[in-house]
């Protein structure tokens, strides 16, 4: 009996070192797979199991079980989940669900759109959202009269697509009690020449007012974030960083509870709220593989497209106008002191030269009183740059956040704008990587498009939407895709200190990936923004097919 005993252990034994302890949930074979992970940047075969990577590399027949799930992925490319670093994501689900103006190329088309759309609403139903561009049709701002006559049941309240001003109507006037002897601090009231208003509300003037707004339902926003999270899983993102505070965080720790979310979350929360936010985690913890806190969105300046953005000499064609800070220099220096001592992540919106040369200063004078620790700094956009100010982002070890699609954008007229020499080193993508900063990439939705293969296309190519550089705008300034590839990846990981779980495909991290139909390493840049999203995954799970 024991040598049956005995034999029956020795059978065991050997079955048990022949087989893996672990078991995959879901195979994919046979593709090519982009890691991210440069000790090994290819592969064609992964196995996952519980979430996340089990194994990569050319063999993972020995983790295939009998309840594996084996998908042959006939050589399509595959490369981790897209993280975009910059996101304003339930007001990008609203608008989604608003009059859609970004492409409006004509005044007519642009009232024939909020006219059709407003016949669709209820009587007293406010109007938000829009993101138009005036300079699809030669640059003159849109007035209340251009509407007024097509929405007298609703009042309206419009954003350019940069949210640094907005078009009201009448009735939003009317309602929030807006006449020529408002006065305000901040920002601006356009009137005409006889000084009567044209319904323009500019930076902290359009801000205050939309704080105003009626307050949509947690069910109202639930649909929002769902809406969100859809659209971006169609475009391969997993995860996102996004900007808009404590009240969309509620939202999203209300789906997170319920095990709704299908994107990954890092929420950041305005930075003058750093005591709050400090509170919080103090509390409650920096949350989950889900949704995490940490990070706080400050301003230096405004947006190029309004003449709010600071720089150092004035605007090439209205040279008595600089820009201005939103904040004073003081103000953020307390604030981004305070936050960087309580052991926060600070990241700053700056446009202009002279706001980012401002902000480098401060970050290096925070870095030295408070002394060394990962704080990870970031500038959000850092569009325009003194070149003397490139190296300083390495030499501190500030973050470059910026969004590849503005530059086709704003590359249309931007020369017009701040003229020929200050271009040189706008968006600039190249020169930040040659001097060893790390570069992260996103959109900026609402005000851009949420799409990174789009954003990989405008990184790699530099064409401006008018079609008027096929060379590109500013060449020289152009990304690799692999470069492209890694600023909405590991860097975007790296960027909200996610780097050790997610944003490259290897063994341990999530499984977060998505299947597209073109090679984007083989094809021509051109023909990036055309490739299609086959498949989304996220901790394993399918939450997006193309069909």
């Amino acid at each position: 009996m024991k040598i049956i005993f005995s034999l029956l252990a020795l059978l065991w034994l050997g079955y048990a070192c022949s087989t893996p302890q672990d078991t995959a949930d879901l195979i994919i074979k046979n593709a090519a797979i982009w890691t991210a992970n440069p000790e090994q940047p290819n592969a064609t075969a992964m196995a996952i199991r519980d979430g996340k990577i089990l194994a990569i590399g050319e063999d993972v027949d020995e983790y295939q079980g009998a309840d594996t799930e084996v998908i042959d992925a006939e050589g399509h490319f595959i490369t981790p989940g897209f993280i975009d670093t910059h996101v304003h994501f339930i007001t990008g689900g609203q608008n989604l669900s608003s009059v859609q103006l970004r492409d409006a190329a004509t005044k007519e088309e642009f009232i024939n759109r909020i006219a059709d759309f407003a016949k669709t609403q209820e009587p007293g139903t406010w109007i938000i959202g829009g993101d138009w561009d005036h300079k699809l049709w030669g640059g003159d701002l849109p007035q209340k009269e251009w509407i007024d006559s097509v929405t007298q049941q609703n009042p309206i309240m419009l954003n350019r697509l940069d949210g640094h001003m907005a078009l009201v109507n009448s009735l939003a006037l009317k309602e929030l009690a807006i006449d020529t002897s408002t006065e305000i601090a901040d920002g601006e009231i356009f009137k005409n020449d006889a000084g009567e208003l044209i319904g323009i509300l500019k930076e902290d003037a359009y801000y205050v007012q939309f704080a105003k707004l009626p307050d949509y339902s947690a069910s109202q926003n639930d649909v929002f974030a769902k809406t969100a999270m859809t659209y971006v899983a169609s475009h391969g993102v997993t995860s996102v960083h996004d900007m808009n505070g404590f009240g969309d965080q509620a939202v999203f720790e209300r789906l997170n509870e319920r095990g709704e979310l299908i994107t990954r979350i890092y929420s950041n929360t305005p930075l003058p709220n750093w005591p709050a936010l400090k509170a919080k985690i103090d509390s409650l913890g920096r949350g989950d593989e889900w949704l995490s806190i940490g990070g706080l969105k400050g301003f230096v300046d405004g947006s190029l497209g309004s003449h709010t953005a600071a720089f150092f000499e004035g605007y090439t064609d209205v040279p008595s106008e600089k820009g201005y800070f939103v904040n004073t220099r003081e103000e953020l220096y307390d604030w981004i002191s305070g936050a960087d001592k309580a052991g926060l992540q600070v990241m700053v919106h700056a446009i202009g030269d002279s706001a980012n040369n401002e902000l480098l200063n401060i970050y290096e004078q925070v870095a030295s009183e408070n002394g060394p620790r990962d704080r990870r700094f970031r500038i959000e956009h850092a569009q325009h740059l003194l070149a003397s100010d490139i190296p300083r982002f390495a030499e501190l070890g500030v973050l470059p956040i910026m969004q590849p699609y503005h530059a086709i954008d704003d590359g249309r007229w931007a020369e017009e704008v701040i003229g020929a020499e200050r271009i040189k080193t706008t968006y600039a993508f190249k020169s930040l990587l040659d001097a060893d900063a790390r570069l992260a990439l996103g959109s900026d939705w609402f005000v851009a498009p949420p799409i990174p293969l789009l954003g990989i296309y405008a990184a790699v190519t530099r064409r401006t939407l008018d079609g008027n550089y096929p060379d590109g705008w500013v060449p020289e300034q152009k990304l690799t895709v692999e470069d492209a590839l890694i600023g909405y990846t590991i860097t975007g990981a790296y960027a909200s200190y996610e780097e050790d779980i997610k944003g490259s495909l290897e063994p341990g991290k999530l499984a977060d990936f998505v299947i597209l139909d073109k090679n984007l390493l083989e094809i021509k840049p051109e023909a990036i923004k055309d490739a299609k999203v086959l498949a989304t995954y996220v901790g394993g799970k399918k939450v997006y097919e193309f069909k």
